[in-house]
């Protein structure tokens, strides 16, 4: 029986890539000169520190646009909250790997509702979906890439 998986990753070498891309911008913007700003990159979060909330905004901007050029959905990032530490403002930004459980019931709940003959099961952080017929999952894709849950999503493991 063809299946897939419904997975969300993104790739971190890609994420990295933008973080210093978007320091490397920060470095040549005039509005950004004489001021102490910056991005700090490690694995499970990205730290931005600036020294008004206005530039916090500004330089979310610059890695929203620098993660585009990379082919990673700016809609991965997950903001944290600003906080203001004596004239120093900081905002972290984790980035959302995996699909976490009501995410998941989400999606098999449309599946269901959508009333194509596939059956779907939570495996972990992805979603297994199985049908008789290879059109039933595009149709199961073109679903999934319609909604809005607030994360993007990739197709793999596609077996026929």
């Amino acid at each position: 029986m063809p299946s897939f998986d419904i997975v969300s990753e993104i790739e971190e070498q890609e994420v990295r890539n933008a973080v210093e891309n978007a320091e490397r911008e920060l470095s040549t913007r005039f509005d950004f000169r004489g001021v102490e700003a910056g991005f700090s990159w490690n694995s499970a979060e990205t730290k931005l520190k600036a020294e008004g909330e206005f530039q916090i905004k500004q330089m979310l901007d610059i890695l929203r646009s620098k993660l585009v050029k990379r082919n990673v959905d700016p809609n991965t990032m997950e903001l944290g909250s600003i906080d203001h530490t004596g004239k120093v403002v900081t905002q972290i930004v984790n980035f959302k790997q995996g699909i976490d459980t009501p995410t998941a019931k989400k999606i098999v709940k449309l599946i269901k509702d959508s009333k194509i003959k596939v059956q779907a099961a939570i495996q972990g952080e992805q979603v297994r979906v199985t049908g008789k017929k290879r059109d039933d999952l595009q149709s199961i894709m073109a679903l999934i890439r319609e909604a809005d849950l607030g994360q993007p999503f990739q197709f793999n493991n596609f077996r026929d």
